[in-house]
């Protein structure tokens, strides 16, 4: 096989689906068609926004992680793992590659969003793999924000200018240890990769944040104003921010009116993000994972969340390059 094979790909579909046409001994031979084949379903995946490959014989941490590895998605540049992520959420290591989605407890619901957008360095490209699936729910919701751009620009003609031309700040506070109950518990010890509270007001002073500490040995945090859509390379533009997610940035220490406002300082009403959520939801599908499933994630188009779920569910992500 040289190329992926037309027979596999279904025409027009989000995601876009990879079926394998032969028989693949094993995960290596996966991750070895995946290295012969890397630019043509990264192509895939940038035209679609995402490319799912279903029905290959993958089935642990180390096989996603060999196909991580096989796809290069870093291409040349410094490895992206967790822990160099101002990521809000807290996930577990399983390889230096691979970690956890999110340990969010299955009851909660993970809004659309486009991964770490509510800090100034994000992932290009998402890589997710499905180790167990979730009894009942756990689906992962995609969305177009392309799509929703258009619409949004039409509807809310006004809020789009503003959000175009003054950035998004977001605000949220940082617990002094991990607090898995919140989908967004994550300390501000390993969000920032330091040890005492100066080091962590020199890195946010760097990061461009502003901080103010509360009791409790909590940080509160302000980013600097950040992009909120995105021009693409085919000309479209992107809704690329995390205002939806804020309307669940919601924890013993964090209050969603307060989670986003514009760059000017003019508040993101609540009720005006859940009209844009709704729209989102509109457009959205949910991916129902298989045991084995690989998806790409292209993070400048496509927003991402999770359905709650039932049972035991173990979804696993790796970033690609900084963007």
């Amino acid at each position: 096989m040289t190329s992926p094979p037309s027979s596999s790909h279904v025409a027009e579909s989000f995601p876009d689906l990879v079926i394998p046409d032969r028989d693949f001994a094993d995960a290596t031979a996966v991750a070895d068609w995946l290295g012969d084949h890397r630019n043509p379903l990264t192509d895939r995946a940038n035209t679609s926004g995402a490319l799912l490959l279903r029905g290959f014989p993958l089935a642990t941490a180390t096989d996603f992680h060999a196909c991580v590895e096989a796809l290069d998605l870093d291409r040349g540049h410094a490895r992206f793992s967790y822990r160099d992520s101002l990521s809000n959420a807290v996930r577990i290591d399983r390889t230096d590659r691979v970690f956890t989605a999110n340990e969010a407890p299955p009851e909660a619901t993970i809004r659309l969003h486009h991964e770490l957008a509510q800090t100034p360095v994000y992932p290009r490209h998402l890589l997710f793999f499905c180790e167990r699936a979730a009894e009942m729910g756990g689906a992962t919701a995609l969305c177009r924000s392309d799509d929703l751009y258009d619409i949004l620009a039409k509807r809310f003609t006004d809020f789009v200018r503003s959000v175009e031309q003054h950035g998004v700040v977001y605000r949220h506070v940082m617990p002094s240890e991990d607090d898995p109950t919140s989908s967004m518990g994550r300390s501000w010890r390993s969000t920032l990769s330091v040890e005492s509270r100066d080091e962590a007001t020199a890195r946010l002073a760097a990061l461009g944040y502003s901080s103010r500490w509360l009791d409790g040995d909590d940080v509160e945090v302000l980013t600097p104003p950040l992009p909120g859509t995105l021009a693409l390379a085919d000309g479209r533009t992107s809704f690329f921010n995390q205002i939806v997610a804020t309307r669940s940035w919601r924890d013993c220490r964090n209050d969603p009116e307060q989670a986003a406002r514009l760059g000017n300082g003019d508040p993101i009403p609540l009720d005006l993000r859940n009209v844009i959520a709704e729209q989102t939801d509109a457009l959205a599908i949910d991916l129902d994972w298989q045991v084995g499933d690989l998806a790409m994630l292209d993070n400048h188009r496509v927003q991402h969340g999770r359905r709650p779920f039932q049972g035991k569910r173990s979804v696993l992500v790796a970033f690609g390059a900084r963007a």
